[in-house]
Parts: structure tokens; sequence; C-alpha cells
């Protein structure tokens, strides 16, 4: 089957989601979070190529049989509830306080990432981990500091 992207540039878009999901599960690793840095990188990779290969059904169809065209958006919104899923099971409530909020919605930020790359928002994907990693490291500083000392 003819492509839409060529493979280098699919590996250009794979890689990105990888190594910038990379940073943000670095962080939880680092912080002993029940998902760190393999997990973060296999969503975004994840979410990436559920993408691309939306891409290349709708390439394959566009010169082929137009009735059984693709929509991307529906692919965007099926990743966006596995994520939600998986992120949910990183939430544990257990005597009355609530933990894994904060690595559950990164692993819906690196789902996100993996998206903006596979479409190749690379300027996105970029400004959306550094401000993810603001959020976690400086406001997670923050917290600790500040908040938790009360």
């Amino acid at each position: 089957m003819e492509s839409g992207l060529e493979w280098t540039e699919m590996l250009l878009r794979l890689g990105a989601a990888a190594a910038l999901a990379a940073t943000i599960g670095l962080e939880r690793e680092l912080r002993d979070r029940p998902a760190g840095l393999r997990t973060h990188m296999l969503v975004a990779l994840g979410s990436a190529t559920f993408l691309m290969v939306g891409y290349e059904i709708m390439f394959a169809t566009a010169i082929g049989d137009p009735s059984a065209q693709v929509d991307p958006t529906r692919i965007v919104e099926g990743v966006v509830g596995g994520i939600g899923f998986l992120g949910a099971g990183c939430i544990i409530q257990a005597r009355g306080t609530v933990r894994g909020i904060t690595t559950g919605a990164a692993i819906w930020i690196a789902g996100a990432i993996g998206v903006a790359c596979a479409i190749g928002e690379f300027k996105l994907a970029v400004m959306t981990t550094a401000i993810a990693l603001v959020t976690v490291v400086v406001l997670g500083h923050f917290e600790r500091r500040v908040v938790d000392d009360d």
C-alpha cells in the first residue's frame, strides 16, 4: 500500500512523541510514581501510531473508494477515551485520601503530545511538554514546600 507519509517522517513523528513524553515520564519515575518513563513513552507512541494509522487509511481510501473515508477526529476521540481509562487506573483512593491524580493527568498529556506529534505539530507538542514539566516540577515543588507546610 502506498503511504501518505515517508517512513522517515513517520519515524520523526513517533520519535518526537516518545522523546517528549519521556521527559514527563522521567519526572514521574524520579518521584517514584506509579506510571513512569516507559508508560508515558508508550502512551505517546501509541497515540501517535493510532492517529498515523488513521492517516494512512484516509490516504489509501482517498485514492481508492471515496465511500470508505476515515474521520481522524474519531480516532483522536477513541485515543482520548482509552487514555482516560488508563489514567483512571493510576488513581487510588485509600483511607480517605486520593493519590495518583497528577500521574493520571500526566498520562493524558502524554497522549495529547503523541497526537500533536502525529499530525506534525511539533511546536505545540514541545510547548505542551514544557508547560506540563513546569506544572509537575516547579508547581509540585511549590506545593510541597508552601501548601503542605501548613
